[in-house]
């Protein structure tokens, strides 16, 4: 194993020693594995926060700040955070307007976010919640009771960070999460195995002239294994089987992800593919993000998620948002 770390032990705490260094616009809690716009609670305004297991960056610390995330809390890798961590957050960033959870579904998040808003609650915060689950690969998975939540949570947490920098109440926030949860669908495909700092070597056998469709963002056995298939031929399997269940009626949002190990020259390429497809399906593309947003540390493979907008939602996904790692507008 060759990586870049000191110990397995400490990653996490050393990751965000460095995200402070980096970025004096975050409160960064290393001690309590909390991070927080500065600036938090601003006045009157919803606080959004989020988290997981960390291996996924970055995803979510990434997407703290104006327009997104309020707050995230990152878990050891791969691995929930705990409640005390999204009750910290949620104090942190709470001006009275209440606080929004966006969980991924993966059992340990949906139940600490869940026993986070009732202690949250009992303190005298307003919480409401919403589960993404937009992975059509597969109903249920080793981390899952349903679909997983992969590349959406971008979505969601764009869209609705926008609109609660408007000012809009906890309830109409939470109904445009639940509205683009509810548009998104996403399939992700395996290239290689990811090895997590603790392990040392790769959590699953995939041999080299093989790649796995379906794959989830732990490594989560997907739809089935084949050898392995042109840039053009996973564009063709991966849509399509978004579109047999999102079945769109107008534009799209696409995001095509890589899962961290595959170079932006191979994103770009099988973006091109992902447009061919969607052309020949006569599916409208309204945005495309490209890039490392949702991954799984050192796997090589992507994502494609697509996200049924109407002018609304497309309005709230232009709207200004400055974050470490995705920044656009003002």
């Amino acid at each position: 194993m060759k990586m870049l770390i000191n110990v397995p032990e400490t990653v996490v705490a050393d990751a965000l020693r460095g995200i402070a260094a980096a970025h004096p616009e975050l409160t960064v809690d290393v001690e309590n594995r909390v991070v927080a716009r500065r600036d938090a609670p601003v006045a009157g305004k919803v606080g959004l926060v989020s988290g997981g297991g960390s291996g996924h960056e970055p995803l979510h610390a990434g997407f703290v700040g104006p327009g997104m995330l309020s707050a995230a809390c990152p878990g050891e890798v791969f691995t929930s955070p705990v409640p005390d961590q999204m009750v910290r957050a949620a104090a942190a960033v709470d001006s009275g307007a209440g606080v929004l959870f966006v969980v991924k579904n993966y059992t340990g998040d949906v139940l600490n976010f869940e026993m986070a808003a009732e202690l949250a609650e009992d303190e005298g915060v307003q919480v409401a919640q919403v589960v993404v689950d937009d992975d059509v690969a597969v109903s249920d998975s080793t981390f899952t009771a349903g679909r997983r939540g992969t590349g959406a949570t971008l979505f969601v947490e764009k869209i609705a960070g926008a609109l609660a920098d408007e000012g809009a109440p906890l309830d109409r926030v939470a109904a445009v999460a639940r509205q683009v949860n509810g548009a998104s669908r996403s399939f992700g495909v395996a290239l290689g195995a990811v090895t997590t700092p603790a392990k040392g070597s790769p959590t699953f056998d995939l041999p080299s002239g093989e790649l796995e469709l379906g794959i989830g963002i732990h490594g989560e056995p997907g739809r089935e294994r084949r050898p392995m298939m042109t840039s053009g031929e996973i564009a063709d399997f991966a849509v399509n089987a978004i579109l047999e269940d999102l079945r769109p009626t107008g534009p799209v949002l696409a995001l095509v992800n890589g899962m961290g190990a595959t170079p932006l020259l191979e994103l770009y390429g099988f973006n091109a593919e992902v447009h061919r497809v969607l052309s020949e399906r006569g599916v409208p593309v309204a945005r495309t993000l490209v890039g490392n947003y949702v991954t799984s540390l050192d796997m090589a493979g992507c994502s494609v998620t697509l996200c049924q907008v109407d002018e609304e939602l497309l309005r709230l996904w232009d709207a200004p948002v400055r974050t470490a790692a995705l920044r656009w507008g003002r």
